[in-house]
Protein backbone atom coordinates (compact mmCIF):
# COMPACT_ATOMS: atom_id res chain seq x y z
CA UNK A 1 0.00 0.00 0.00
CA UNK A 2 1.52 3.25 -1.16
CA UNK A 3 1.33 6.06 1.34
CA UNK A 4 2.60 9.62 1.26
CA UNK A 5 2.91 11.73 4.38
CA UNK A 6 3.77 15.40 4.45
CA UNK A 7 5.39 17.13 7.38
CA UNK A 8 6.79 20.54 8.14
CA UNK A 9 6.05 23.82 9.87
CA UNK A 10 2.47 24.88 10.17
CA UNK A 11 3.29 28.55 10.65
CA UNK A 12 5.81 30.59 8.72
CA UNK A 13 6.60 34.30 8.88
CA UNK A 14 6.52 36.47 5.77
CA UNK A 15 9.77 36.65 3.79
CA UNK A 16 11.00 33.40 5.34
CA UNK A 17 11.81 30.12 3.64
CA UNK A 18 10.13 26.92 4.63
CA UNK A 19 10.62 23.27 3.76
CA UNK A 20 8.10 20.47 3.62
CA UNK A 21 8.98 16.81 3.52
CA UNK A 22 7.00 13.99 1.96
CA UNK A 23 7.91 10.53 3.15
CA UNK A 24 6.85 7.77 0.79
CA UNK A 25 6.15 4.23 1.90
CA UNK A 26 5.11 1.24 -0.15
CA UNK A 27 6.95 2.46 -3.23
CA UNK A 28 10.34 3.82 -4.12
CA UNK A 29 10.75 7.38 -5.28
CA UNK A 30 13.11 5.96 -7.89
CA UNK A 31 10.32 3.91 -9.42
CA UNK A 32 8.94 4.96 -12.81
CA UNK A 33 6.77 7.79 -11.54
CA UNK A 34 6.94 11.50 -10.90
CA UNK A 35 6.38 13.05 -7.51
CA UNK A 36 4.73 16.43 -7.40
CA UNK A 37 3.93 19.16 -4.97
CA UNK A 38 0.48 20.69 -5.35
CA UNK A 39 -1.17 23.27 -3.16
CA UNK A 40 -4.60 24.72 -2.57
CA UNK A 41 -5.09 28.18 -1.16
CA UNK A 42 -8.31 29.21 0.58
CA UNK A 43 -11.01 29.83 -1.98
CA UNK A 44 -8.77 28.82 -4.87
CA UNK A 45 -8.26 25.76 -6.96
CA UNK A 46 -5.34 23.41 -6.91
CA UNK A 47 -2.03 24.81 -8.07
CA UNK A 48 0.70 22.60 -9.46
CA UNK A 49 4.06 23.70 -8.08
CA UNK A 50 6.58 21.29 -9.50
CA UNK A 51 7.74 17.73 -9.84
CA UNK A 52 10.72 15.51 -9.33
CA UNK A 53 10.89 12.40 -11.46
CA UNK A 54 12.29 8.95 -10.76
CA UNK A 55 15.66 10.02 -12.14
CA UNK A 56 15.88 13.16 -10.03
CA UNK A 57 15.02 15.57 -12.84
CA UNK A 58 12.78 18.47 -11.89
CA UNK A 59 10.26 20.79 -13.48
CA UNK A 60 8.60 23.80 -11.95
CA UNK A 61 5.61 26.02 -12.41
CA UNK A 62 7.11 29.11 -14.09
CA UNK A 63 5.14 31.38 -11.79
CA UNK A 64 6.90 29.87 -8.78
CA UNK A 65 10.17 28.71 -10.26
CA UNK A 66 12.33 31.46 -8.82
CA UNK A 67 11.18 30.62 -5.29
CA UNK A 68 10.74 26.85 -5.46
CA UNK A 69 13.12 23.96 -5.10
CA UNK A 70 12.27 20.28 -5.06
CA UNK A 71 14.83 17.71 -4.02
CA UNK A 72 14.95 14.15 -2.79
CA UNK A 73 16.77 11.84 -0.43
CA UNK A 74 16.69 8.36 -1.86
CA UNK A 75 18.15 6.85 1.31
CA UNK A 76 15.11 8.09 3.23
CA UNK A 77 12.67 7.69 0.34
CA UNK A 78 11.45 11.24 0.72
CA UNK A 79 11.05 14.36 -1.34
CA UNK A 80 11.37 17.91 -0.10
CA UNK A 81 9.80 21.17 -1.16
CA UNK A 82 11.49 24.43 -0.33
CA UNK A 83 9.67 27.72 -0.89
CA UNK A 84 11.42 31.00 -0.28
CA UNK A 85 10.34 34.61 0.24
CA UNK A 86 6.88 33.57 1.30
CA UNK A 87 4.00 35.95 1.70
CA UNK A 88 0.42 35.51 2.91
CA UNK A 89 -0.65 34.34 -0.55
CA UNK A 90 1.47 31.24 -0.03
CA UNK A 91 -0.80 30.12 2.79
CA UNK A 92 -2.31 26.88 1.60
CA UNK A 93 -2.70 23.19 2.11
CA UNK A 94 0.30 21.55 0.51
CA UNK A 95 0.10 18.06 -0.95
CA UNK A 96 2.60 15.67 -2.37
CA UNK A 97 1.30 13.25 -4.95
CA UNK A 98 2.45 10.44 -7.23
CA UNK A 99 1.74 10.82 -10.89
CA UNK A 100 2.85 9.99 -14.39
CA UNK A 101 6.06 11.07 -16.02
CA UNK A 102 6.19 14.04 -18.35
CA UNK A 103 3.64 15.97 -16.32
CA UNK A 104 4.02 19.72 -16.52
CA UNK A 105 2.09 22.78 -15.43
CA UNK A 106 0.42 22.77 -18.86
CA UNK A 107 -0.83 19.19 -18.89
CA UNK A 108 -1.35 18.33 -15.28
CA UNK A 109 -4.66 17.36 -13.79
CA UNK A 110 -5.44 16.01 -10.33
CA UNK A 111 -7.02 12.92 -11.87
CA UNK A 112 -3.64 11.96 -13.31
CA UNK A 113 -2.33 11.40 -9.78
CA UNK A 114 -3.10 8.10 -8.14
CA UNK A 115 -1.67 8.64 -4.69
CA UNK A 116 -1.90 11.72 -2.48
CA UNK A 117 -0.70 12.64 0.93
CA UNK A 118 -3.18 13.92 3.46
CA UNK A 119 -1.92 17.46 3.01
CA UNK A 120 -0.38 19.89 5.44
CA UNK A 121 -1.70 23.33 6.25
CA UNK A 122 0.85 26.12 6.09
CA UNK A 123 -0.10 29.54 7.46
CA UNK A 124 1.93 32.65 6.68
CA UNK A 125 1.70 35.26 9.39
CA UNK A 126 3.91 37.49 11.44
Amino acid sequence: QVQLRESGPGLVKPSQTFSLTCVVSGDSITSYYAWSWIRQSPGKGLEWMGVIAYDGSTKYNPSLKSRTSISRDTSKNQITLKLSSVDPEDAAVYYCARGPLRVTVDNWSPVRYDRWGQGIQVTVSS
